[in-house]
């Protein structure tokens, strides 16, 4: 069986999925990281690879691993990684899992690409994901191709600049997306009364004036950020996923009552407001949707 499988290397837990040729999902498995004693995480995730083969009767044709950082210049190992992950910089995963040498790919980059294979991009030439949590990452799709830039930084959409004269975030970029609407920045922008995003909509759906103020406020900076990206990569649809993206309807109905107000729509056209569907499990799905195009060019050019 000719099949690929995607690894989602998180800081807490490894999501494993494995695809057919034509997409299809043969299996999705998650266990714990590990730690960084003795490059525990990488056992384990060669652990799965194997439990993987045994399962499937075989060897898979092509293997993808994603991770939070920038994907180094050989190719072979991860870069400039921050987090609680910071043991794999420079790891070489090329080395660890010869002789199938993965594709590496940043955990954003492959949750879209998962969306694209089976989720709310599907068929999709020009996306947009937005992923909303402790902090706030996404990813392009433009003209059917994953933009990742010159370095492979595209897509760290969380540290556009909202307010000039905000505070600066740990890179030195005033008034970020991350800082208005992230987890992380949520005391700050509450006065310490909401001890999740998950608290503070809850109490606004409860009719909680000053938590629907703090919510609201957040959400409007959301809707500056997505209509300026529409205007930049001209999108047809925003994927919104994350933790806060399970808010549902309390995030999304005034996202879109605010992008009435200021979306550019040339043509009469709208683009799409979606949420992500695949859930934990879009970055496994994608890293394997992109080993398999990575082996198939591969073949291709052979």
């Amino acid at each position: 069986m000719n099949y690929s499988i995607g690894i989602d290397l998180g800081g807490t837990n490894i999501k494993v999925a494995a695809l057919a040729e034509n997409k299809e999902t043969l299996l999705r498995e998650t266990c714990k990281t590990g730690t960084d004693l003795n490059f525990q995480w990488a056992e384990t995730v060669r652990a799965q690879i194997r439990a993987v083969e045994d399962k499937l009767k075989g060897p898979p044709t092509a293997i993808g691993l994603a991770s939070p950082g920038i994907v180094g210049p050989d190719t072979r190992r991860m870069a400039a990684v921050t987090g609680h992950l910071e043991g794999i910089q420079d790891f070489d995963w090329a080395d660890f899992l010869d002789p199938v040498r993965p594709a590496l790919l940043n955990d954003a980059h492959a949750a879209l690409l998962g969306e694209v294979a089976q989720g709310a991009a599907r068929g999709v030439e020009n996306a947009v994901l937005i992923t909303l949590g402790t902090g706030v990452g996404g990813a392009i799709l433009a003209e059917g191709r994953l933009l990742k830039g010159n370095l492979g930084r595209a897509g760290h959409l969380g540290h556009i600049c909202l307010d000039i004269d905000g505070a600066p975030d740990s890179n030195g970029i005033p008034g970020t997306l991350e800082a208005a609407i992230g987890n992380q920045t949520l005391a700050q922008r509450s006065n310490n009364l909401y001890s999740s995003t998950e608290n503070l909509v809850a109490a606004h759906l409860a009719g909680d004036g000053n938590a629907g103020r703090v919510w609201l406020r957040s959400v409007y900076h959301l809707a500056c950020a997505v209509t300026s990206l529409i205007n930049v990569v001209d999108p047809e649809i925003v994927v919104i996923g994350g933790g806060i993206a399970r808010a549902g309807d309390a995030l999304f109905d005034p996202l879109r009552r605010y992008l009435e107000q200021m979306e550019w729509r040339a043509l009469g056209y709208r683009v799409r407001i979606a949420p992500a569907q695949l859930g934990a499990f879009a970055g496994a799905v994608g890293a394997a949707f992109h080993a398999l195009g990575e082996n198939q060019t591969a073949r291709g050019a052979s």
